[in-house]
């Protein structure tokens, strides 16, 4: 009976293990410094927008390449948030929606240098507004 709840245990610890290599393993990078441009008002203020960006890749051979293609993936970001209104950069629902656009911007144009689709995820870590 123990020999049979031994062998049992083993084979739940060997399928456990299998189990655990097919999960990607995570990596971020982080986009230094941290992102401060304007986006779009009404009237002759100018609205300020500063954002940390973090981004998430399945491979951590990755964030080599990220790194080296930083200056890219900062005027993406950049050039989406000048072109967001007040109204998308103060909602909750909008900056998910500024989110996800950069990070499909981003991963459009890592598509055209790269020939592959890179980020897993983009996030603010910080998202200050004014």
């Amino acid at each position: 009976m123990v020999v049979l709840s031994v062998l049992f245990w083993l084979s739940a610890a060997v399928h456990a293990q299998e189990e655990g290599e097919g999960n990607p393993k995570y990596s971020y990078f982080s986009l230094e410094p941290e992102i401060t441009t304007n986006y779009v008002t009404e009237g002759r203020r100018l609205g300020f927008i500063k954002v940390k960006v973090e981004l998430m890749v399945d491979n951590p051979k990755l964030v080599s390449e990220l790194e080296y293609h930083s200056p890219l993936i900062r005027d993406v970001i950049i050039e989406t948030l000048n072109q967001q209104t007040a109204t998308q950069i103060k909602s909750l629902s909008g900056r998910e929606t500024i989110r996800k656009t950069c990070l499909e911007k981003v991963n459009e144009h890592l598509l055209a240098e790269t020939n592959r689709r890179m980020l897993t995820d983009l996030l603010f870590t910080k998202y200050l507004y004014q």
